[in-house]
């Protein structure tokens, strides 16, 4: 059986549960290959030589981790710059925010380059190599073309943006002849993979071949939708344990005169959290029977705290809450709960319980697995409302949940009405459906299906030019 190797930014021992379903269902195959992981160490060497890094191993079980240094510099442009700071705005469709320094592609390449000469000689022949998201998108391409003949595909975490936002990026014809060094190519959504086709056809003067092929730069790469899903069992197991449960008897309790609306998010500006908040105070201005009634308990953990544009949006959303508490709260309730900071992962489970309305209302998301948690969380008697914007790559797979635009204030607070006044049955028969798509599509699927389209690509394994 082939050999296995996982390359992503940062590694994950599989064996820990706090690596989360994604390291766990990889290290499913992993383990039974006796499989490699490889990536950056998470450590940054201050006076390093640029473009070297030290390489590490350590066994996990079956699986080797390996990882490697980078110096101050190669992180910076590498992974805040070019990753962080101009993939990762414009593939969420804010030019606005994109940084195109120079400087940036070329610390970005230069790291793919080192990563690329610290992996190949671990490599054996019969390897299948899956490349994760856009801080990687070269690493094919500098692998070809040291003579790397193995199978290798690559899964995109993130949305891939319409053609003509992909093509604001100086380099975007770089980036896709680099794709076209992979034998596959996944994205979350159908709507990615129509993305990518118009930007095949349209820029890179390529073909489409049908069966998912395309053709273009001299090679031929297979490129399709893979919806990731979650680790449904391990979450349920989450939502009986001990912790969950006692946060859900805790917020019963404490609010057992309110009904719980909840946004669990990384505090990003592709979130749309300032809209919800804002949403939010249409809703009790538009439906005063809310008031007193209706609290919006918002967690949104701190991210890449250093960049402007995420201080910026803090203190932004700082400023909403405030108003909102300081205009319609009272002595005994207050409108907004904010929580700036992480909470623990086996608590989730019991606060989505608790919660009569998931709120999942990003302006642009490549998946967004927690609207699939949310769901996954709810008591089957009696459960909760999934709110999702339709920006989000969930949209295409969960049609029960109650789509917004996140763009419309207005619009968004007149469907979360809706979601607090749905009657039972529906509200069991939305929540039927949409977990029986979450257990057929769950992460394993996702493993499963890409391994397999992967084992039966076309394979040319060309050298990218």
């Amino acid at each position: 059986m082939s050999r296995l190797v996982v390359v992503s930014n940062r590694v994950a021992d599989p064996r820990k549960a706090a690596a989360g379903g994604l390291a766990v269902a990889l290290g499913d195959s992993l383990q039974q290959t006796g499989g490699m992981w490889f990536g950056w160490s998470g450590t940054i060497v201050e006076d390093g030589p640029t473009g070297e890094g030290e390489l590490h191993q350590q066994q996990a079980g079956q699986v080797l981790l390996a990882t490697i240094d980078l110096c101050r510099d190669d992180h910076d442009s590498y992974y805040l710059g070019y990753s962080n700071n101009v993939l990762w705005p414009v593939f969420h469709n804010r030019l606005d925010l994109a940084s195109f320094s120079a400087g940036y592609v070329t610390g970005y390449r230069r790291v793919n380059q080192l990563f690329a000469r610290k992996l190949m000689p671990l490599l054996q022949p019969d390897d299948i190599v899956w490349v994760h998201d856009y801080h990687m998108i070269p690493l094919a391409a500098e692998l070809r073309a040291m003579g790397c003949k193995n199978r290798i595909g690559f899964f995109l975490h993130i949305p891939l943006p319409p053609q003509i936002i992909f093509a604001s990026i100086p380099q975007h014809d770089w980036l896709m002849r680099s794709l076209f060094a992979y034998d596959l190519v996944g994205l979350q959504a159908q709507q990615d993979v129509q993305h990518f086709e118009h930007y095949v056809r349209n820029e890179a003067a390529g073909e489409v071949l049908g069966d998912n092929l395309y053709r273009a730069y001299g090679s031929m790469l297979r490129c399709a939708a893979f919806p990731i899903g979650i680790d449904v069992q391990e979450f349920e197991a989450l939502t009986q344990a001990k912790d969950a449960r006692d946060m859900y008897e805790t917020m019963s309790r404490e609010y057992s005169s309110r009904r719980l609306l909840l946004g669990i998010d990384r505090l990003d500006y592709s979130k749309g959290i300032p809209q919800r908040v804002q949403a939010f105070r249409e809703l009790l201005a538009n439906y005063p029977e809310n008031r007193r009634s209706a609290t919006l308990i918002q967690i949104a953990s701190p991210t890449r705290e250093s960049v402007d544009a995420y201080a910026d949006i803090r203190r932004e959303l700082e400023s909403l809450c405030g108003a909102i508490n300081g205009d319609y709260g009272e002595l005994d309730w207050m409108p907004v709960r904010y929580i700036h900071r992480v909470v623990a992962r086996r608590r989730v489970p019991g606060l989505c319980r608790a919660s009569a309305v998931g709120l999942v209302t990003p302006l642009r998301d490549g998946m967004n697995l927690v609207a699939k948690e949310y769901v996954v969380a709810q008591n089957p008697d009696d459960p909760g409302v999934l709110v999702l914007s339709r920006f989000a790559g969930a949209a295409e797979q969960l049609k029960e949940a109650l789509l917004v635009n996140p763009y419309d204030v207005h619009g968004t607070a007149e469907v979360i009405q809706h979601a607090l006044s749905m009657p039972l049955e529906e509200r069991k028969l939305r929540h039927q459906r949409l977990l029986a798509r979450i257990r057929e599509f769950d992460v394993h699927w996702w493993r499963n299906a890409f391994m397999e389209a992967l084992r039966n690509a076309p394979g040319e394994h060309r050298v990218a030019r």
